[in-house]
């Protein structure tokens, strides 16, 4: 980030502008809204600057700035569209210590304007450090088009009422209310008016302070292969609500990121063969935090209902009589087969397909292996690269083709993605030697797709055969 956002007040202080073309009143369209003293210097001003000058909304000097105009100013525009004129204005700002924005030249600016989306109180700045700003002008776009126009009216007038919703609890009780207001009551009662507003308030926090403390409430949430993008929106919209977000190891930060500021992060690192907390210390957590009225999201790599123990965790919250939910994420199995251009089934090949976890190797030894190892048969392994030799003995042991492909996708969907494409024969020693540090997961009968172009969408390490 070379460029910090932050939000300058300007209220009653002096911004000084030198130019009077286009490019000079597209930035006072900009400052007008403001509360800032506008200070021109345009020896030929547009029409539209001499029209805002006569009524007094800005003071407009018709000589080049100098170096006495900056004197009490906070921010310097050079918008001349002359690069010696505009070069000789940001080196008086510089000299005297004032930050300042040439128009269109963003290597010399000490300072950018990003693209505005105004609902005044309530302002969002879009900013890509002057790389893009065809993609913020459709951002801004797009924003303008979600946000409701009374958001500022909404804004205003809550921030007004916040003293008396201080007597509402600190925490959830008054997040709740302030939920209800923005995204509930205040835009319905905001189409009769602002007087509606202001009495739907104070009938709002009544309800409010006279209701029972909220419920605790635990969501199981697949978060996902571990591409943020491939999150379901519901899945969004609870880790942005929660108090509580109790994760497994293999979450990014990148999906963390998303939680509340405020949210508690608590990471619960369950690691297959490894250093983990014990599954009765996680009912633990979740069981007291939503024990105490918190919304608690259960975080879970992946879909929740695929070897995510969640019927246990289900049962602890039947036991301590909590609310609770499911919200179902993308199976690493999806994720894999669609890193490789194939289809977990497919007609005349496979009408089933297992999903097999190498981590219970208890389980994993008393499974079917003669019927996998017939001909077209499919499989998804997930936690299988400790168990692989073991794969391939008991697969080539029951008849299995030593030529069946095999293929072990690592970090599915994420920017580190690795494919592995080998055979039954060949898997081990290829695993070991590609070194896979990651989660992978092991498809077994199927193989990338050969009119996908690997080498182009993702690194592919070829077995040799």
């Amino acid at each position: 980030m070379k460029h910090f956002p932050i939000f300058l007040s300007v209220q009653n202080r002096r911004i000084v502008l030198s130019g009077g073309g286009a490019a000079a009143v597209a930035k006072l369209r900009l400052l007008l809204k403001t509360e800032a003293r506008l200070t021109v210097h345009a020896p030929a001003p547009a029409p539209e600057i001499l029209a805002w000058a006569a009524h007094g909304r800005l003071d407009l000097t018709a000589r080049p700035v100098a170096a006495a105009d900056l004197a009490g100013a906070v921010l310097v525009y050079a918008a001349d569209e002359d690069a010696a004129r505009d070069a000789r204005t940001a080196a008086l700002a510089k000299a005297a210590g004032i930050p300042a924005n040439i128009v269109d030249n963003l290597e010399d600016s000490t300072f950018i304007t990003p693209a505005i989306v105004d609902r005044d109180p309530v302002t969002v700045a879009i900013g890509t450090e002057g790389a893009a700003p065809v993609l913020a002008r459709a951002i801004k776009r797009d924003l303008e088009e979600r946000l409701p126009a009374q958001l500022g009216l909404l804004a205003r007038l809550g921030k007004a009422f916040r003293p008396l919703a201080d007597r509402l609890p600190m925490g959830r009780g008054r997040r709740d209310f302030w939920s209800d207001y923005y995204f509930t009551s205040g835009p319905r009662d905001a189409a009769r008016g602002e007087g509606a507003v202001r009495a739907g308030l104070h009938d709002l926090l009544q309800r409010h302070l006279a209701g029972q403390a909220g419920r605790g409430h635990v969501a199981f949430v697949g978060a996902g292969p571990g591409d943020p993008e491939l999150l379901t929106l519901k899945a969004r919209r609870l880790l942005h609500e929660a108090d509580v977000v109790i994760h497994d190891r293999l979450v990014p930060p990148e999906i963390l990121e998303l939680a509340r500021r405020e949210a508690a992060i608590v990471e619960t690192g369950k690691e297959g063969f490894g250093p983990s907390v014990a599954q009765e210390d996680i009912n633990g957590l979740f069981v007291a935090h939503a024990g105490q009225g918190a919304q608690v999201v259960r975080l879970k790599s992946g879909d929740p209902t695929v070897f995510g123990r969640l019927d246990e965790e289900i049962a602890a919250c039947e036991a301590a009589g909590l609310d609770w939910s499911v919200v179902p994420g993308i199976t690493a199995a999806s994720a894999a087969v669609a890193a490789i251009g194939q289809s977990l089934t497919k007609r005349a090949r496979n009408s089933e397909v297992r999903l097999m976890t190498g981590h219970d190797m208890r389980g994993f030894a008393d499974h079917d292996w003669r019927a996998l190892a017939r001909p077209g048969e499919v499989a998804a392994i997930y936690m299988g690269k400790r168990a692989a030799r073991f794969v391939q003995g008991r697969l080539l042991m029951h008849g299995a083709d030593p030529a069946t492909p095999v293929t072990v996708i690592e970090n599915a969907s994420r920017p580190t993605q690795r494919v592995l494409a080998t055979c039954l024969a060949d898997l081990e020693p290829a695993l070991s030697e590609a070194a896979m540090t990651g989660p992978a997961l092991t498809l077994f009968g199927l193989a990338p797709r050969a009119a996908l172009d690997l080498s182009r969408e993702l690194p592919l390490l070829e077995a040799a055969r």
